[in-house]
């Protein structure tokens, strides 16, 4: 598949690929910056465990607007990068903002990583909170061992269970108003898809990955510089779970969530906790 090919998705896929190739994608397209800078605290030591070397070649998995991508790329300066994603917007975003820094060993692909075929050449395959929505993640995994050397490396960034993530339990409460906080079972395409230890390790075994270790991390994630700022930085991302309330409702939402990010404000800007794992396999 080259770059300007049409997107070949994984029939599982068929929803995420709606939805990161529509709304979603280009509301994180829009919002880039803001996402970088959300996960800032579990960047750094993602990076650092992804240990890319200066001939690695580098394979990112749902990379969205490259920062991921860029930073490999800079590390291997005798290697390359290869970005994949489903949202051709981020990874127009992705190129441009790679082209502007003059990396020419960074490359991009709108592509489903679960059907893509890959050669077996890359060194580390890497995903920071992007390889938590395939709809068969065994499938999916296995593709992705394929297109590693012997000997290469998978390093992930997952979230934590709920319970760990302060952020989402704090903002989803008060979007709903009262009403149970919907949230998608732990074996179905989501964020929390891939933050139970046990599940993790039955899926990347049965892809073919051993040396599975997974390390826990937590702190802060940055919503805005004050809670008007994060209001509309929030209500962009979950606003849709306003859908069902009537004016009064939405109205008692709205401030309620005003007050919770409000309640979490700092001197460097509104910031509640959050949990990731840090997933390291070998092919």
């Amino acid at each position: 598949m080259t770059e300007s090919a049409v997107l070949h998705v994984d029939p599982a896929n068929a929803d995420q690929a709606q939805a990161w190739d529509g709304g979603e994608g280009d509301y994180w397209t829009a919002n880039a910056e803001r996402f970088d800078r959300a996960v800032a605290t579990h960047h750094g030591p993602f990076m650092r465990a992804a240990a890319i070397e200066a001939d690695d070649r580098v394979l990112d998995i749902g990379c969205g607007t490259g920062q991921t991508t860029r930073e490999a790329a800079r590390t291997a300066l005798r290697g390359s990068a290869l970005g994949v994603d489903m949202s051709s917007k981020m990874i127009e975003l992705a190129r441009q903002l790679a082209e502007a820094e003059g990396l020419t060993n960074a490359r991009f692909e709108q592509a489903d990583a679960q059907v893509r075929r890959f050669d077996s050449s890359f060194d580390v395959a890497i995903s920071r909170t992007g390889a938590m929505f395939f709809g068969d993640p065994v499938a999916a995994f296995t593709n992705i061992a394929r297109a590693l050397r012997p000997g290469g490396r998978l390093v992930l960034l997952t979230w934590q269970p709920a319970a760990a993530n302060e952020w989402l339990r704090e903002l989803a409460t008060a979007l709903a108003a009262g009403r149970s906080v919907p949230l998608p079972p732990p074996d179905a395409p989501g964020p929390f898809a891939l933050s139970d230890p046990d599940r993790v390790r039955e899926i990347l075994t049965a892809a073919g990955f051993t040396g599975i270790e997974m390390q826990p991390l937590s702190g802060p994630m940055w919503f805005g510089d004050d809670a008007d700022h994060a209001q509309r930085f929030v209500l962009g991302l979950m606003g849709w779970m306003l859908e069902g309330l009537d004016e009064d409702g939405r109205a008692e939402a709205i401030a309620a969530l005003h007050s919770v990010l409000a309640g979490h404000e700092t001197a460097e800007g509104v910031a509640l906790g959050s949990g990731t794992w840090t997933i390291e396999a070998v092919r």
